[in-house]
């Protein structure tokens, strides 16, 4: 095996998740997926403490590109607005290798309860730092997390509707959670 070779972090990604979908969770091994990536055991736990940190791969990048992006809106930006920004700061960072994968992953998560939680961790950390650079702009902490809670939900429907559509249409995942937010906000304006 090579000793060093790029991406090594997103090769053992893509070969835990093809590992997930053929075999299950609970029967893949970490020796099964780096043989996989075509690296090491040690060089895997270089990367990752253990196999379900891979589910959450790039989560502190993605956190990061929100909190920047809602920081950075105008500063006469409403809540929903900022949250706009940071969902198409963060989208910029996904690119055609997310949109191919994606499929796959949500069929891994889907077939695993440990996944599931995982999943949900995750959640809760986008939505956390998304609130976090709401209330850093003045925003009440309610409707801070309000507006974050919206900002995940909004990421994960346009990322689903993005990964399941024509994968050759060079469109990136931006336009997609944007028109998921869009439909949210007439949805919560139908609850009175």
């Amino acid at each position: 095996m090579a000793r060093w070779q790029p991406d090594t972090p997103y090769r053992l990604v893509v070969a835990a998740v093809d590992l997930f979908t053929e075999q299950g969770y609970d029967a893949t091994t970490v020796a099964q997926i780096a043989e996989r990536a075509g690296v090491t055991k040690s060089t895997f736990f270089r990367h990752f403490s253990d196999k379900r940190e891979l589910l959450v791969a790039g989560q502190e990048t993605l956190s990061r590109l929100f909190a920047e992006g809602i920081a950075e809106a105008p500063g006469d930006a409403s809540p929903i607005e900022a949250v706009a920004a940071g969902l198409e700061r963060a989208s910029g960072a996904m690119g055609q290798a997310n949109r191919e994968l994606g499929p796959r992953l949500k069929a891994a998560v889907a077939a695993s309860t440990e996944l599931q939680e995982r999943d949900a961790l995750k959640t809760v950390g986008l939505a956390a730092a998304m609130t976090d650079a709401l209330v850093a702009r003045g925003v009440p902490e309610l409707t801070a997390h309000l507006a974050a809670e919206l900002g995940v939900l909004a990421f994960k429907r346009g990322f689903t509707q993005w990964s399941e559509t024509d994968r050759e249409d060079g469109e990136g995942l931006a336009p997609y959670a944007l028109a998921a937010l869009r439909d949210l906000r007439a949805a919560t304006a139908s609850l009175d």
